[in-house]
């Protein structure tokens, strides 16, 4: 893998030789050309707490774009992305 230096944190670290799975077309070769593997790894988990959050149907073209815009969002601040409240995490009692 070559080394890239992260649009997302900046740092010089191992990146993609081909697009991760899910992204294509331009999206896809900027994420190989601006992105670390470990900033990738990071928006996996933020990608996860929106799709439960917001009750996400991937199925649905309108939620693979709002998380389309969001991984554009959080990877180079061009949109504004949704933030989940962690605030209340692991208090809610069932």
């Amino acid at each position: 893998m070559a080394d890239v230096t992260c649009t997302r944190c900046g740092e010089t670290r191992a990146g993609f030789e081909k697009p991760p799975i899910g992204v294509a077309g331009e999206a896809g070769a900027r994420i190989v050309r601006e992105i670390c593997t470990v900033c990738w790894g990071d928006w996996l988990k933020q990608q996860t707490m929106l799709i439960n959050h917001y009750g996400l149907n991937l199925m649905d073209p309108n939620a693979r774009t709002f998380l389309s815009r969001n991984r554009t969002a959080y990877f180079f601040k061009e949109e504004a992305g949704e933030q989940v409240d962690t605030s209340k995490q692991g208090t809610i009692a069932w």
